[in-house]
């Protein structure tokens, strides 16, 4: 059974409403209590990491660079050199679709007609791909 305050169910949901508000607003006091003490923590952490003295991890990032970083770039080429090997190039077919390859103004350098970074085998102008007479 609800309890009604001056006879009035509104005031009831008002007092029920606040009740609410007053429980996210504890909970968010609280989570800024816990985050504030988070980052006091770590910042205490990083500055007694600096103090103890740069020069052994400086040491230990260039070991780290040239035993990890640079062999580990080294087979990234390695892999992306013999997968480019096995890869067939081929050119899609043109397609002459009116939504692309729009030119209301021409480029300002060439032809006018290529843009900046034009590569003939992959990019195609709007009467198609250079060199294929269709």
């Amino acid at each position: 059974m609800k309890m009604l305050i001056c006879g009035y169910p509104e005031k009831q949901e008002e007092k029920e409403m606040g009740k609410s508000e007053t429980k996210m607003a504890t909970l968010g006091r609280f989570s800024k209590v816990l985050l504030r003490s988070s980052l006091n923590q770590t910042r205490r952490q990083l500055a007694a990491a600096a103090a103890e003295g740069g020069e052994h991890s400086a040491k230990t990032w260039k070991i780290l660079t040239f035993i990890v970083a640079l062999p580990g770039v080294a087979v990234c080429m390695l892999n992306t050199f013999l997968k480019e090997q096995h890869h067939e190039h081929t050119q899609p077919e043109f397609v002459p679709y009116s939504h692309l390859r729009i030119r209301s103004k021409r480029f300002p350098w060439g032809d006018g007609n290529k843009s900046l970074f034009h590569n003939p085998h992959v990019n195609a102008l709007p009467d198609g791909y250079e060199g294929h007479d269709e």
